[in-house]
């Protein structure tokens, strides 16, 4: 083969490359409307699982009824949609301008369940908003902030908030705590299918059907359940076609104890989007510097701060959709917009929300193994980039240990006055303040001793 030929070879590769690299759409770039709608429901497929599981989660947990979890749904939505759209237009100095998925996060849930246990909604709703005052805060020092949370201990509380979630999907997956049919064959073979089928689709699915495996494998077991008598259309029925958001129906209580179960929470959700921010900004092939980060994590914080006014859980960004940007090759901010307008549009249809919160619990169960198995997966994979050395190890078994061991026996604080009860209610806070803690106080090891 000639010189000549082998030239023009290698410029047809890297043209060939550049091409493939290349986004359809840039972040500034704005599709047509269909296009953006067509792309938006795409964004929506892959993080709507996850949308909904937490008010889900949050609703069985605490014993709420069909209309105050239906109520919770549709705002989860709404706000969900609202909080899109800030980030991905910007409003002022708020939001990061970028194609950036928002929406509540199991990391809110075990606080929310601590609280709420105790004081109810009003309560959940009272620490939400109290709390996105410390992520607004945070937003401002980012760079200081990331210093206390190096991978050793974000990794650990990633992987705490996985394991502690684990028995509540167990739950469903046999029928839901205290039912009366709780391990039931039928309610166990449910689950089951729903895990494998979630399972193949994300491993073997291609393009959407991989990112919507959670929503299809959710569907299925949702169509299998209504011949077998496990879905009451009641609530549906019963619930209004269309319905506004009702500003602190169920009061709210501004206490500032209430809000110390979610501070470990916030801290974990800024670092998280601070990540989702810069993961984006590489595959939409944008510098994202520490001001548009701090924007960015500012909006986390408005976001969480209208969520709670409209009743529901904080918000945070979604890294799922990540995954969305170099598939597609769409970068455009105006198709995130989309996405968010559509939530906010599917906010105010309760009978939508209505037809979600009826799901049967070993549904759920399918999905919730898979989903916060992976969390815990998530957090292994950041333990493995650090050096596992013997003071690393100690630090990663002891907040492990205590978080674990307070999920599992909350007994073992009982005695506890009521103040340091709700610091360590939960095992996520619990183990994030010991990683924290032992972070600072156990010296770096030098290279080579053990």
């Amino acid at each position: 083969m000639s010189s000549e030929n082998k030239e023009n070879l290698t410029e047809e590769s890297n043209s060939r490359i550049k091409e493939d690299s290349e986004l359809l759409y840039g972040i500034d770039d704005k599709p047509k409307l269909g296009t953006q709608i067509l792309l938006g429901f795409q964004h929506i497929f892959a993080a709507f699982g996850g949308i909904i599981v937490v008010p889900l989660v949050i609703s069985s947990a605490l014993g709420f009824d069909a209309i105050t979890s239906t109520a919770l749904m549709s705002a989860t939505i709404l706000a969900a949609g609202v909080a899109t759209v800030i980030q991905s237009k910007g409003v002022g100095p708020v939001g990061a301008r970028v194609a950036c998925i928002m929406g509540t996060d199991f990391t809110f849930v075990a606080p929310s369940i601590a609280v709420g246990s105790l004081y109810g909604l009003p309560g959940i709703i009272g620490a939400t908003i109290l709390g996105s005052f410390v992520e607004i805060f945070l937003s401002f020092i980012i760079r200081p902030v990331m210093k206390l949370f190096p991978p050793l201990v974000t990794g650990t509380v990633i992987t705490l908030i996985g394991l502690t979630l684990l028995p509540v999907s167990m739950d469903w997956a046999a029928g839901g705590s205290g039912s009366s049919d709780y391990g039931n064959l039928i309610n166990i073979s449910i689950s089951m299918f729903v895990l494998i089928i979630t399972l193949l689709l994300n491993r073997y699915g291609k393009g959407l059907v991989s990112s919507a495996s959670i929503l299809i494998g959710m569907g299925l077991g949702y169509i299998i359940c209504i011949p077998l008598g496990m879905v009451d259309f009641s609530a549906v029925n019963e619930a209004s076609f269309i319905s506004f958001p009702k500003i602190f129906a169920y009061g709210v209580n501004f206490d500032l104890k209430l809000v110390i179960p979610f501070i470990p929470a916030y801290f974990v959700a800024t670092i998280g989007t601070v990540g989702c921010l810069k993961a984006i900004g590489e595959v939409s092939k944008v510098e994202m510097d520490d001001k548009r980060i701090g924007a960015g994590v500012l909006s986390d914080g408005v976001g969480s701060m209208i969520a709670g006014v409209l009743g529901t859980f904080p918000n945070t960004s979604f890294s799922q959709n990540i995954g969305l940007i170099p598939l597609t090759k769409v970068a455009s901010k105006y198709v995130a917009m989309m996405a968010g307008i559509i939530l906010v549009i599917l906010g105010f249809l309760p009978k939508f929300a209505a037809l979600i919160n009826i799901m049967p619990q070993p549904v759920l169960g399918g999905v919730g193994i898979v989903m916060f198995g992976t969390v815990a997966a998530s957090g292994i994979k950041t333990l493995s980039k650090i050096e596992l050395n013997n003071r690393n190890l100690l630090i990663i078994a002891t907040a492990i240990g205590l978080g674990v061991g307070v999920t599992f026996r909350p007994e073992f604080i009982s005695q506890f006055p009521e103040g340091l009860k709700m610091i360590f209610s939960s095992g996520i806070s619990t183990g994030t303040i010991v990683a924290l803690i032992l972070n600072l106080v156990l010296k770096e090891e030098k290279s080579g001793v053990k």
